[in-house]
């Protein structure tokens, strides 16, 4: 039963990411998780439901890829991390296509659901720390901003992406270009970042 609970959202993210939140409905689901008619509908009683339990499960497969990301990445420098994000980047435009387009179709569902936003985000709070703490390891004066800083550019990068698809697609420029703007401290930040580290 929970595996077929599984297909059915593993499909629903297929058609939400592939056709658009439009087409989502209990037919397209059935027919792409290649299930009898009316399995969707027994798992979830409505679109909301329905809806409910993608965002769920999106974020629990995003989390295994964001941890698998994080322990294999290990960089040493700024520029092994751009390198690292650069890799992530195409897998998420590349093989996990229709998954990153789902994750932005449901981020507009939130604009009239702002109940769904809480689910959508605390997957980025994750993140947030992980990258935190390379940006500080690689002296960033400010990691948690910095890190969302580097977050939002993604997510922008994916989205011309997703709308606009280069065959040529390398982001890993663009990120090393931020990730020096950001890391290149003025003397206000300098001072702060050292009296932090003495306090600290």
């Amino acid at each position: 039963m929970a595996r077929r609970r599984e297909q059915v959202l593993d499909a629903g993210i297929q058609v939400l990411g592939s056709e658009g939140a439009r087409r989502l409905t209990y037919q397209a689901v059935d027919a792409a998780a290649g299930v009898p008619s009316g399995t969707a509908s027994n798992y979830f009683r409505n679109r909301t439901a329905l809806i409910d339990g993608i965002v769920d499960h999106l974020q629990e497969l995003e989390r295994r890829d964001w941890e698998a990301f994080a322990a294999a990445a290990a960089p040493a420098d700024a520029g092994e991390l751009a390198a690292a994000v650069g890799r992530f980047l195409r897998y998420a435009t590349g093989p996990e296509r229709a998954r990153t387009a789902a994750r932005f179709a449901l981020y507009l569902e939130a604009t009239s659901r702002p109940e769904l936003r809480p689910a959508l985000t605390r997957g980025r709070e994750a993140v947030v720390g992980w990258g935190a703490e390379w940006l500080r390891r690689f002296g960033s004066p400010a990691p948690q901003r910095h890190c969302r800083i580097l977050l939002d550019y993604m997510d922008g990068v994916v989205v011309r992406q997703l709308a606009f698809p280069d065959e040529d697609f390398d982001p890993v420029p663009g990120i090393r270009e931020l990730l020096s703007g950001l890391l290149d401290r003025s003397p206000q930040d300098r001072k702060a970042y050292g009296e932090s580290h003495r306090t600290g």
